[in-house]
């Protein structure tokens, strides 16, 4: 590739986090109804049709911005499991904080939680086609239960299943946030280690 094409992949590279960011802090200021390719050209300072040349549209954007969620969501479970304490046998604890850090990036990332598991886009979930930023995700749940567990990709993904429904329900209110942590206390030791056997 030449100096020149490198120069314009930067450049387009560049653009095109610069969009992906601008549609986020949109999104978590005034909420994803206000994402709009006027809104986001102007507050990029590009023309509408610049944009069209990165995105196909509305949705295309909330991908972009979905992918880049999935990335920061996999960083920050696998810094929960393994900051887990306790010998690697005890997967309890690992387990606790995994689910820990999933609930306070919902909380803390609202608009950002809605473009990854609420408004539609084209991502694959338990597929071939499945990200590798998805898949990571998913694995910090997995690695959460014992290697020799033939059911834990099943537990793992119905502890997931659980902790969307909590974030959820309660960030739209539906159940009080107050008692968040006994909810959690209860998937723990109730219901996440059931199906394993009892064995975490």
């Amino acid at each position: 590739m030449s100096a020149i094409s490198e120069r314009r992949e930067r450049e387009r590279a560049h653009r095109h986090q610069l969009i992906v960011t601008a549609a986020r802090e949109l999104a978590e200021a005034e909420g994803w109804e206000a994402v709009t390719t006027r809104r986001l050209a102007e507050r990029v300072e590009y023309s509408q049709p610049v944009l069209y040349s990165h995105f196909n549209g509305r949705n295309d954007i909330v991908r972009a911005v979905a992918m880049d969620g999935f990335t920061e969501l996999a960083a920050q479970l696998r810094r929960a499991r393994q900051a887990a304490p306790g010998p690697e046998s005890r997967r309890g604890p690992a387990l606790r904080g995994v689910c820990g850090a999933y609930l306070e990036f919902a909380t803390e990332r609202p608009a950002l939680y809605q473009a990854m598991f609420v408004l539609p886009t084209d991502l694959k979930f338990a597929s071939a086609e499945t990200p590798p930023a998805l898949r990571a995700c998913f694995d910090e749940f997995v690695n959460c239960f014992r290697p020799d567990d033939d059911r834990r990709e099943l537990v793992a993904e119905v502890t997931w299943s659980a902790l969307h429904g909590m974030a959820v329900l309660s960030g739209s209110g539906r159940i009080p946030p107050d008692v968040q942590e006994e909810r959690l206390d209860f998937l723990i030791t109730r219901f996440a280690g059931a199906p394993a056997g009892g064995s975490l």
